[in-house]
């Protein structure tokens, strides 16, 4: 991996989007318009068009207001972050980014959205990834910043400004992936009430950094992976056997073939 690459997944990118760009000014429209046609889905692609669409690199806030949003589709974005307000979209159930390989982590938020059961997320390119364990950026020196200076505690909701904020990462299971996720919380105690993380990851929030030791490949797929060897399958179809298999791990169904017999 060369070093300029390296360099883009360590450090947080403020200001990605230009809002006075005909781009993002049609988007917000676009929110305006699913918001008052109580539209179940949100796809902004169809909307913009492939040129607008590539100019965009996060959602308004305004995306508070599509209560009535199941499905949000942002297939192949170059989309950079959501905000926070994503969790105020109380009625979403599936959630796609797919091929969005600019979103490395996603709001705390999110995880409001307590019907959310389905998402298809590019997960090689997140922190954290249990493939390539790409690092979390240093939150202490390269904290996330906002347009705005007031900001709520992803915890209890209190309003603050940036400054009184502790940032943390955090990875949790949504929908059916595992997402690293950014708290912004106003005190110890929000920081107690944050849910314990899934094995084979960081086991608690942190502030990232080259220093951070995650856990690695070996430990997810013994967690969450299940093994089939060739050879078994062969022999129990040989032998008149149903040809199945069952994952093992409900919390990710993944299975790996190997070839050759289990020692």
């Amino acid at each position: 991996m060369d070093s300029d690459y390296e360099e883009k997944l360590v450090n947080i990118e403020n200001n990605v989007q230009d809002e006075t760009s005909l781009a993002w000014k049609k988007l917000c429209e676009y929110v305006e318009k699913v918001a008052e046609e109580e539209s179940e889905e949100f796809s902004p692609y169809e909307y913009l068009g492939k040129e607008l669409y590539s100019q965009i690199y996060t959602l308004p806030k305004t995306i508070a207001k599509l209560k009535k949003v199941k499905k949000i589709m942002l297939y192949g974005s170059k989309l950079k972050r959501i905000p926070p307000e994503i969790g105020e979209m109380e009625s979403l159930e599936d959630f796609d980014p797919y091929t969005s390989y600019d979103l490395h982590w996603f709001p705390y938020e999110i995880t409001n959205c307590k019907n959310l059961k389905d998402s298809r997320v590019s997960t090689r390119a997140l922190y954290g990834n249990y493939k390539h364990r790409k690092p979390f950026p240093d939150l202490t020196h390269n904290p996330v910043c906002y347009t705005q200076n007031e900001i709520k505690c992803s915890v209890c909701k209190k309003e603050v400004t940036q400054e009184q904020t502790n940032q943390l990462w955090i990875t949790l299971k949504v929908g059916t992936d595992f997402l690293p996720l950014l708290v912004n919380s106003c005190s110890e105690e929000c920081e107690r009430k944050l849910p314990q993380p899934p094995k084979a990851f960081v086991p608690f929030p942190h502030k990232g950094g080259e220093n951070l030791e995650q856990p690695t490949t070996e430990e997810y797929e013994d967690e969450y992976i299940t093994t089939i060897y060739w050879e078994e399958v062969k022999e129990q179809m040989t032998q008149g056997g149903k040809n199945e298999i069952n994952p093992t791990h409900k919390d990710s169904p993944i299975i790996k073939i190997k070839f050759g017999r289990k020692k």
